[in-house]
């Protein structure tokens, strides 16, 4: 007599804990997906944000100017941008406790975008370790229920008398499927993490860059007078200092 071997008609018929097993599995691999498509977008925005400061920045614009318009627009602003905030507030701050030490301004300063940095790194790398899990975990998920659902079917086939590849291959097909499932929701995310693993590297490197590229601006301007930002001054001796 002919079986329905369908993939459909063996997730149907599989034991109670595989189907669980698979739902499971399927419910993950969503998720994982969801982690994908919004990662991919978000560090696409991450990199066109930054691009657009740091082409701002290097065309030698005042440097008041673009702390006012970093704090304006402090929860849109670019991650770059939001460090170079931090480090531009800290700086302006003990210049104006008349922190004379020009080791310390620069210290603080970078104290303050190393910080910022961090967080910056914290909400790049959110969900990045969930990807990691879905592939190392996803596998063994699968072959866990792989493992029970030929054990239920030997134990079936134990009250037979005659048992044929017929009767033993559908339940062995109803377990496979599990593994099947699992690697369809790993392969995804290992190959996603290893590719958003690079591009937060090559981020990072940027970021910290910038770090040192603007501390050695600050360092130049250590000795001249700085416009308070909120005067909108354009007249500050730190414009094109770099």
């Amino acid at each position: 007599m002919n079986q329905d071997l369908s993939i459909f008609s063996l997730v149907l018929h599989a034991s109670a804990v595989v189907q669980l097993v698979m739902a499971g599995l399927l419910i993950t691999s969503l998720a994982s997906w969801t982690v994908i498509f919004g990662k991919l977008f978000g560090l696409r925005k991450v990199r066109a944000e930054n691009e657009v400061f740091e082409r701002d920045f290097w065309a030698g614009k005042n440097l008041n100017d673009l702390y006012d318009d970093a704090t304006k627009r402090s929860t849109s602003s670019a991650p770059m941008e939001r460090i170079f905030a931090s480090g531009m507030r800290e700086f302006m701050k003990l210049r104006e406790r008349r922190v004379t030490d020009s080791g310390a301004l620069l210290d603080g300063a970078r104290r303050a975008m190393r910080a910022s940095f961090q967080r910056e790194m914290d909400t790049i790398e959110s969900n990045l370790s969930f990807l990691a899990s879905v592939g190392s975990v996803s596998p063994y998920v699968g072959l866990f229920g792989t493992v029970w659902g030929i054990m239920h079917a030997f134990i079936g086939l134990a009250n037979l008398t005659q048992v044929t590849l017929a009767t033993v291959a559908p339940g062995i097909a109803e377990a496979l499927v599990a593994t099947a499932i699992g690697l369809f929701a790993a392969i995804p995310a290992v190959i996603a993490y290893n590719r958003f693993a690079r591009d937060i590297d090559r981020l990072a490197i940027q970021m910290e860059t910038f770090i040192e590229e603007f501390s050695n601006i600050l360092q130049r301007n250590l000795g001249q007078p700085m416009a308070q930002p909120s005067t909108g001054s354009s007249a500050s001796s730190m414009a094109g200092g770099r």
